[in-house]
């Protein structure tokens, strides 16, 4: 299982990654689910990937070989974000057409999940949802950001806060709360994070991070959102009943 989320707001673009693969509590290894694909002044391109590994790192690598053909279309000379996510929509078609009958004849998930995001110089920074299947969905002003892999326990701080006008510096904040909510509920999500923050028409990825165990700020960060939901719940209202063993029964209306 992984967890990766990435963010479309009017000052640019946040994306961030675990790094754990599991197939079992006993085998657990980290493996980078973030791609860079960057031509300072031209393109930033970042992809970030959920599923089978095979299948992912397949299709990556598939866009990267495309890439070394200029004479055909690739992610290197693409005229749009909306093209190179039809790129790798064809990778991964390419990838579990070629692997996924040996893949199901084991009964091996073949499932396999991207977010594409970026800007190309001429258009605006976008946004892509990738399908195994190979279609796409573009991130919108209502809907601006995607998760892939185990969203659940991370989407309800991100609903609550995020919106297209959100600063980047609160967005980085709310993405490790919800990397912090996810690892404290699923092992199989798990450090380094990968972060990268993208700020509009820079066309550079200037700001990459790698958080890894003990890293002081995500520990702070982990420490004052508990601190912060232990406060807030203790001052909420009582319900009007009292639910107490030794109080009395209501009386019937």
């Amino acid at each position: 299982m992984t967890y990766c989320v990435a963010l479309k707001l009017n000052d640019g673009l946040v994306f961030a990654s675990d790094s754990r693969t599991n197939a079992g509590v006993d085998q657990i290894a980290n493996f980078k689910k973030m791609y860079h694909f960057v031509n300072v002044g031209d393109r930033v391109v970042v992809i970030l990937s959920s599923g089978n590994l095979s299948i992912t790192q397949s299709a990556v690598n598939l866009l990267e070989q495309r890439g070394s053909h200029t004479d055909t279309p690739n992610v290197w000379n693409a005229d749009s974000l909306y093209n190179v996510a039809m790129l790798l929509g064809e990778c991964v078609r390419e990838a579990r057409e070629r692997d996924g009958p040996f893949l199901v004849q084991n009964n091996v998930d073949m499932g396999a999940t991207f977010i594409l995001g970026g800007q190309l110089q001429g258009e605006a920074p976008r946004l892509f949802l990738v399908y195994a299947e190979g279609n796409f969905i573009e991130a919108t002003d209502a809907t601006p950001f995607f998760q892939i892999g185990e969203t659940k326990y991370g989407k309800p701080i991100i609903d609550r806060v995020i919106e297209a006008r959100t600063s980047l510096q609160d967005a980085v904040k709310c993405v490790l709360v919800s990397f912090d909510s996810t690892m404290r509920s699923n092992i199989s999500v798990g450090m380094p994070i990968d972060l990268a923050c993208y700020n509009v028409n820079s066309l550079h990825l200037h700001h990459q991070y790698t958080i890894a165990n003990g890293d002081p700020y995500f520990a702070d960060i982990s420490q004052r959102w508990s601190e912060g939901l232990r406060g807030v719940f203790t001052s909420l209202p009582d319900p009007d009943w009292n639910c107490s063993p030794n109080s009395p029964t209501p009386p019937s209306p």
